[in-house]
């Protein structure tokens, strides 16, 4: 292969990943690396005829050797320089973990049963964000099997899996993946996850999969030993940035395409969540992330399924999701930060961090009408203007949420929503989460009001580096301590050591809470909206221009009202204050039926509350008053039901 052939975009249905160890037709395998930086190398196959083979090196730096009687389940490692053994780049699984051989996949054997599966259009995407090791008990890609039709009968259409390459140890959030292209052993390796995949198609589920393309891993991170994988042109967090736009950056931008192919091809998911775009510098004529989704477009086109590229950045920037053809990436949706802190301090209270910068009903109604409210003005947090217009953009290019595990981690130290504000404060959040013109993204158990944290966990095997990072993290959560103004029952507990297995072990889902009050009642509130949004277009069109937000900072209440094409038309109105309210506010004329009241006593509120009025009727464009407890929210239709 060519130079050219390595960072020339692929245009045909047939793509399979040409790197790595492939087994063949005969009965052999054929191993191939792309190592600029090995001056030789050997494959070293392991087993009861242990052998190592000689690799012919091409004028292009590829690396390869056919060995014979070399089949699905060897074990092998290459050998750089004849001197370092190290585990394959584009390894498929390390069965032993980041530093262990890598072991031969035929990716033709799995037995997938999903034929018929085309997707879910993006707009009727509900994302369900999950970590697999503390989803369920056991921590398994099969056991998360057993919950699929809990999530599809709560009204789920897709779940969003937490990073799942190989990472050191056992127990971490996946984003110090090493090996990209294996999937955790200790999830289940490739066979788990198929067949968690395909589970999920059978059960009307998409999977996206949260992949990492802006660092690798600390630990049994070997990459930078083949190629030149990192830049000293750009710093992050994490270290040097990797090298999309230096020397040698065409195979570097090729690893990381493929191996958005590959997730695609091989294991069939229906979209990747980017993490942390803001860290990826390219300075190239075309950026890597427009790539990406040129090709991941393509791919998916050609396998006639439907995928969808989904990226978290905090730039606020719309060329990220801007069609190519108006200058932007083209990638088809993005994490809405704004709407998450504006609704966030609006029912805490808080202002540290970048939680200044919100606070306001104004800002809650602009995140719901716009989507970016930091759209070019200035920011207090950040000391200057910060993001870009998106008001044009459509709704499903902005996926909203109340909850994620940074969130939850790295804002609260472990806290969930759930342990700052009350139940009748999580279903009001609930309600403005499913009833805004976006993309509604759930964090594992906030349907119940989960009470457990999802702390920060980690199980690196470099004593050295574990101990700078519970360091790190000592340092943080001092600091923390010192400026947070809002009660943490995690806090009340004292550091949480990321090495701890009991960290761990504290962030797993309590299953049973859904049964008991009052998780119970949210639960069934949840439940309630999912339905409701499938059953109205007006709830579920991510229609953002017929989408309409009255609010009142100084009584603190908020109402959106939504329409649709069809005619139809739903009203949602908040009272975020803890007194009861009568709301002025205009709508639009006709008949609005009363469908559901946060207060209710089904899903947990105080019966004693009285219950807004269950019909508006609305001759003309005038004010009208709705009554409305502390703390409530009720949702109507209008001509929900048809005239007697």
């Amino acid at each position: 292969m060519s130079s050219a052939q390595i960072s020339h975009a692929r245009t045909d249905a047939a793509w399979e990943l040409e790197f790595g160890a492939r087994p063949q037709p005969d009965g052999s395998t054929r191993f191939r690396v792309w190592a600029p930086r090995a001056q030789s190398l050997s494959v070293k196959i392991f087993g009861e005829s242990e052998r190592t083979l000689r690799m012919e090196r091409s004028a292009d730096n590829l690396f390869e050797a056919l060995a014979p009687d070399v089949g699905a389940g060897a074990d092998y490692k290459y050998i750089i320089d004849d001197e370092r053994e190290r585990p394959d780049p584009v390894s498929r699984w390390q069965p032993e973990g980041v530093h262990g051989p890598s072991r031969v996949v035929d990716p033709e054997e799995f037995d997938w049963t999903d034929e018929d599966w085309k997707g879910v259009p993006l707009k009727d995407l509900i994302v369900y964000e999950l970590h697999v090791g503390t989803f369920t008990p056991e921590g398994t890609f099969e056991a998360a099997i057993e919950k699929l039709p809990y999530l599809k009968n709560l009204g789920i259409t897709a779940i969003e899996i937490m990073p799942v390459a190989e990472f050191p140890g056992g127990r971490n959030w996946g984003y110090d993946g090493a090996h990209l292209y294996a999937p955790q052993s200790t999830y289940g390796g490739p066979h788990g996850l198929k067949t968690l995949v395909d589970a999920c198609h059978r059960a009307g589920l998409a999977v996206i999969l949260d992949v990492v393309y802006n660092h690798l891993g600390p630990e049994g991170n070997y990459l930078g030993e083949y190629a030149p994988i990192f830049s000293k042109s750009y710093r992050t967090p994490w270290g040097d940035a990797l090298n999309f736009d230096s020397a040698e950056s065409d195979g570097v931008r090729r690893y990381f395409v493929e191996n958005a192919l590959y997730w695609l091809t091989e294991y069939h998911v229906d979209g990747l969540r980017l993490d942390a775009i803001h860290r990826i510098m390219d300075k190239s004529p075309k950026h890597i992330l427009q790539e990406i989704a040129e090709e991941f477009e393509r791919q998916a086109r050609l396998l006639g399924r439907m995928a969808w590229t989904i990226a978290e950045s905090d730039l606020n920037d719309v060329r990220v999701i801007k069609p190519r053809e108006e200058g932007g990436y083209g990638l088809n949706a993005q994490w809405s930060d704004d709407f998450h802190h504006s609704l966030h301090a609006v029912l805490t209270g808080t202002g540290r961090g970048y939680f200044a910068d919100f606070g306001r009903m104004e800002d809650v109604a602009k995140s719901i009408c716009e989507g970016f409210v930091y759209d070019g003005r200035r920011s207090e947090f950040r000391k200057r203007r910060h993001g870009t217009p998106s008001a044009d953009l459509p709704g499903e290019r902005f996926v909203v949420f109340t909850q994620n595990h940074d969130q939850i981690a790295n804002g609260y130290w472990g806290d969930r929503l759930a342990a700052l504000v009350t139940p009748a404060q999580q279903r009001i959040a609930a309600a403005l989460l499913l009833t805004a013109p976006n993309l509604p993204l759930f964090f594992m158990g906030q349907e119940w009001g989960e009470t457990a944290p999802f702390l920060y966990f980690t199980s690196h095997t470099d004593e050295n580096l574990a101990e700078g990072v519970r360091e790190g993290r000592k340092e943080e959560y001092a600091s923390f301590l010192e400026t947070e103004e809002i009660g943490s029952s995690s806090m009340h507990e004292g550091f949480a050591d990321p090495q701890d297995v009991e960290t761990f072990n504290r962030s797993k889902l309590n299953w049973s809470l859904g049964t008991e009050a009052p998780h119970r009642g949210i639960l069934n509130f949840y439940r309630e909206l999912l339905a409701l949004r499938r059953e109205h277009p007006s709830l579920s069109n991510c229609d953002k221009r017929l989408t309409r937000v009255q609010y009142d900072d100084s009584e603190r209440w908020i109402a959106v009202e939504r329409g649709d094409e069809s005619g139809e038309a739903s009203l949602l109105v908040c009272n975020l204050s803890a007194d009861a309210r009568s709301l002025e506010l205009k709508v639009g004329r006709g008949r609005w039926r009363l469908i559901l009241w946060s207060n209710d006593a089904q899903y947990g509120g105080e019966p004693e509350n009285a219950s807004p009025p269950p019909v508006l009727p609305v001759e003309g464009e005038g004010e009208i008053f709705i009554p409305l407890s502390g703390w409530s929210a009720c949702l109507y239709m209008q001509n929900h039901e048809p005239e007697g």
